[in-house]
């Protein structure tokens, strides 16, 4: 009875990572949901309705409970359902789960990508500063299955809906190996790893229709 009681709604967009991790967090809670897929151009009364300040998925609807932005919605996820924990409970360890999940959303996505898709005549900088914060990410995932540990977490989420199911389409539409496997063999095996979850397989995007979905953000990015 308790499932059927959750009352849980998710606005999302199927290519969205942002909306793709909560998805993968709620399927690792074992919650169940109902999924309303948004048109995120023309955009539903719903939604803006649902998040009149930033007018953009994913909107998290809980017994009526509206939470918007994917961090905001993960870590009250965790904080409602509290099996299968996503954040450590250690105060420093979940300091740097958060602090490496910003930086992946407001560093990774502007720079390796937004910035490699703007870049006509000095590509090859752009790319290498791009590759400069990859290694970042390979530095702290040495050593372990996944940036959770030996299970899924915060991070993983993140990065995981951001990286591999996303950024890496579109650079493969525009030609680039972002990242090697033998300049990153520790991101790699990452993405190795989260691919053996079934709860990521799930989420990730149709590969072909999400690589031409990201031509189309390429070409509006350059044209911009």
């Amino acid at each position: 009875m308790a499932e059927i009681e959750e009352d849980v709604k998710l606005l999302g967009f199927w290519a969205s990572p942002f909306s793709r991790r909560v998805e993968m967090a709620l399927k690792l809670k074992g919650v169940p949901y109902d999924y309303l897929e948004q048109d995120i151009v023309n955009k539903s009364p719903l939604l803006l309705q649902l998040n009149p300040v930033y007018k953009k998925v994913p909107v998290l609807v809980h017994k009526g409970k509206v939470l918007s932005e994917s961090h905001v919605i993960l870590e009250y996820i965790d904080q409602i359902w509290i099996n299968n924990p996503i954040l450590p409970q250690d105060p420093y360890e979940k300091a740097m789960a958060l602090f490496w999940a910003k930086f992946v959303d407001e560093q990774v996505g502007p720079v390796a990508f937004r910035s490699v898709a703007k870049a006509e005549k000095g590509i090859e900088v752009a790319i290498k500063e791009a590759q400069e914060l990859f290694m970042f990410l390979e530095k702290e995932v040495t050593g372990k299955d996944l940036f959770g540990g030996k299970t899924i977490g915060f991070l993983d989420l993140v990065a995981g809906s951001m990286i591999p199911f996303c950024l890496a389409r579109g650079w493969e539409g525009m030609g680039i190996d972002m990242i090697p496997e033998e300049k990153f063999p520790e991101l790699n095996r990452w993405i190795k790893n989260l691919n053996e979850i079934e709860i990521v397989r799930e989420c990730i995007p149709p590969r072909e229709k999400q690589i031409e979905h990201m031509k189309k953000v390429v070409e509006r990015i350059k044209s911009a």
